[in-house]
């Protein structure tokens, strides 16, 4: 007996046998499936660098400024300006290809990360890793928007999502272990290879369904909008574009928490580099499951309950909380206390991202979707990568400088006490570290306030933005 489709307008009639097959539950489990692994290299290999922050530091003699370059705008910037081009690219061709090709392109770059002899030869091979992941988020996006009907797309998203914290998670620990055991360079080499072969499987596996598949629509015949046809609706749809505003602004906030993370647990909590990498990978991955499966799931069934803001709401809640609650984590002594709140804070602070990509998703048209989460994407990397590590960086640097009783630069070179001094000065320059990576990260994660500010404002038009697809007119025998 055939398969029937699960969630499947009755206006929808399927374009061939072939698309009708892309609708089926078996289908669709493939491709989250799929989909799910993708995420978890993709965001294991930016945990495995992040876990190696400290090492990486000695290793070519970094300051908390380079540093913050180095996990920031060598990655965040090509992949902020690839997000876009690579956004329109999947509104004309194969979204799956697209994927299985920039999964194959980040693998390679993060093996390169360990193959690299300093600074700039490291910053090249961030490039290469920005440039490739820039291709997953628009695409998936898009090709959710085709499968799933707007009441399941939160919820689709964040099962896909469930795959960052199951990156975060194995790059931390693999990264750590790895890096214990044999040397930061086999950490980078345990996390690339392996994304090579899903690459691989995600080529051979998936197959590219029509456009607006799922909503009905008729199989498009005319070119897709232009990006200045994106633009125009999304100043239209107020509430799309303070969703997307919003969305970016929350980067600020949680890429300086994730990319320092790590630095503040060693020097703050006095760790080395494989208990770091413990503490790290449970409380990265603790924060987003929670978040993703309670604010995407959460949102998708109280909006099905007939209010389309609650998505918002949803996400202004957690962000107007987080602040609140990293200023506790961030000052108590005692170590199960701050991972208790580090993870409670994290997330109240990712609950949005869920409810986020499927408000884009539902405000847009099929072939206008993979733009919407590029320019989501880009904003929030724009913020998060490029803006604030070095932010973050600098702003660790010149706290750590107020808080040495001395000068910092000159008997603290690059945050770290020199070869033979006293273990006065190897105590104060550690000291005055942590106290600035501490008090950076208290001030960056307020910037969830304003985030808060325009998903509140998204409320008041969110209801009216909502895409209504157009069925396709049915013909009698």
């Amino acid at each position: 007996m055939a398969q029937k489709p699960i969630d499947t307008p009755l206006s929808a009639p399927p374009n061939s046998a072939e698309q009708a097959k892309l609708l089926g539950t078996s289908y669709r489990s493939t491709f989250i499936a799929a989909m799910f692994l993708v995420c978890l290299f993709n965001f294991g290999d930016r945990s495995v660098f992040l876990v190696l922050g400290q090492t990486l530091k000695r290793e070519f003699q970094l300051s908390d400024l380079q540093w913050g370059l180095l996990s920031g705008p060598a990655f965040g910037a090509l992949y902020a300006i690839a997000g876009i081009p690579l956004g329109r690219l999947a509104e004309h061709t194969s979204r799956v290809r697209i994927i299985a090709a920039c999964t194959g392109i980040w693998s390679l770059m993060t093996v390169s990360c360990g193959l690299a002899t300093g600074f700039f030869t490291l910053m090249l091979a961030r490039f290469g890793v920005g440039i490739g992941e820039a291709g997953f988020t628009a695409p998936v996006n898009s090709l959710v928007g085709d499968k799933f009907p707007k009441q399941r797309r939160a919820s689709t998203v964040s099962l896909i999502m469930l795959g960052t914290p199951a990156g975060l998670l194995t790059g931390s620990l693999v990264g750590g272990w790895a890096a214990a055991e044999w040397g930061w360079q086999a950490a980078f080499f345990a996390m690339g290879i392996p994304g090579l072969f899903v690459a691989l499987l995600v080529f051979l596996l998936l197959r590219e369904p029509d456009r607006g598949l799922v909503d009905g629509t008729a199989k498009p015949t005319s070119p897709p909008p232009n990006f200045g046809a994106f633009l125009k609706e999304m100043w239209r749809k107020k509430a799309l574009f303070f969703v997307i505003i919003g969305g970016g602004m929350v980067g600020l906030a949680s890429t300086s928490v994730s990319n320092f993370m790590p630095i503040f647990l060693q020097r703050v909590h006095e760790m080395d580099v494989r208990q770091a990498s413990q503490f790290y990978g449970p409380i990265s991955a603790g924060s987003l499951a929670i978040a993703l499966v309670v604010g995407s799931f959460g949102a998708d069934w109280l909006a099905s309950r007939g209010d389309a803001r609650w998505p918002a709401w949803i996400a202004a809640i957690g962000l107007a909380l987080a602040p609140i609650i990293y200023w506790f984590a961030l000052t108590t002594p005692s170590i199960a206390i701050a991972t208790t709140l580090l993870i409670f804070a994290g997330a109240m602070m990712m609950m949005f991202y869920g409810p986020t990509s499927g408000m884009i998703q539902n405000m847009l048209e099929p072939r206008m979707r993979a733009t919407g989460a590029a320019m989501f994407t880009m904003l929030n990397t724009f913020c998060g990568s490029v803006l604030a590590p070095p932010l973050v960086g600098l702003g660790s640097d010149l706290l750590a400088a107020r808080a040495f009783r001395g000068d910092f630069g000159e008997q603290c070179p690059k945050g770290l006490a020199p070869e033979g001094a006293t273990p006065d000065i190897v105590q104060a320059c550690a000291a005055a570290s942590a106290t600035g990576v501490q008090q950076a990260l208290m001030i960056a994660v307020c910037a969830t306030f304003l985030a808060c500010i325009s998903f509140l404002l998204a409320t008041l038009t969110l209801r009216q933005s909502q895409y209504e697809a157009k069925p396709t007119p049915q013909t009698s025998a």
